[in-house]
């Protein structure tokens, strides 16, 4: 997702569903009449989105209005949305302390990540397309070129 997605999401725009969960993005960069998109958030192995947004709003009390929030001084929670860019401060903080170099992190890292990342898992483009929204497939092809680099190379076997 966008960032400016993500920090939109309210309660009511989560929805689970048998297989995951259900995210209804109400508007988007590419979206500016509000059709409005879902996209299916699948359950991880290793790490849960769904379990960890579920923990999120019950640890912080939220039944409705937006999913993230600020937390001011004292640990104490706002109702109001936490801004896109605060967004991208708190994604290149928890980078730094796993190591990363914050300044190689940017807002589109999560989402440039992702598409790589399904690439070379072999997803297909289409359902890659599904998830991102991309209504292309060229911005596509820089995100599966770099995760096939060494995929059936031309070269293979040559030397």
């Amino acid at each position: 997702m966008r960032r400016s997605e993500l920090v939109a999401l309210d309660v009511d725009d989560l929805e689970e569903a048998e297989g995951g969960l259900c995210i209804r993005i109400v508007r988007s960069k590419t979206d500016q009449e509000g059709q409005g998109a879902v996209i299916a958030i699948l359950p991880g192995a290793i790490a849960c989105p769904i379990k960890s947004v579920k923990a999120w709003l019950t640890a912080a009390k939220i039944t409705d209005g937006p999913v993230f929030r600020p937390i001011v001084k004292g640990g104490r929670m706002t109702s109001d949305r936490l801004s896109d860019k605060s967004a991208v401060d708190i994604i290149k903080r928890y980078a730094q302390c796993i190591g990363l170099d914050a300044k190689s992190v940017a807002e589109h890292s999560l989402r440039a990540g992702f598409l790589t990342s399904a690439a070379a898992g072999g997803a297909t483009i289409f359902k890659m397309m599904d998830v991102s929204r991309h209504r292309s497939v060229d911005p596509l092809r820089g995100y599966i070129r770099d995760a096939e680099l060494f995929r059936d190379h031309a070269g293979t076997g040559l030397l």
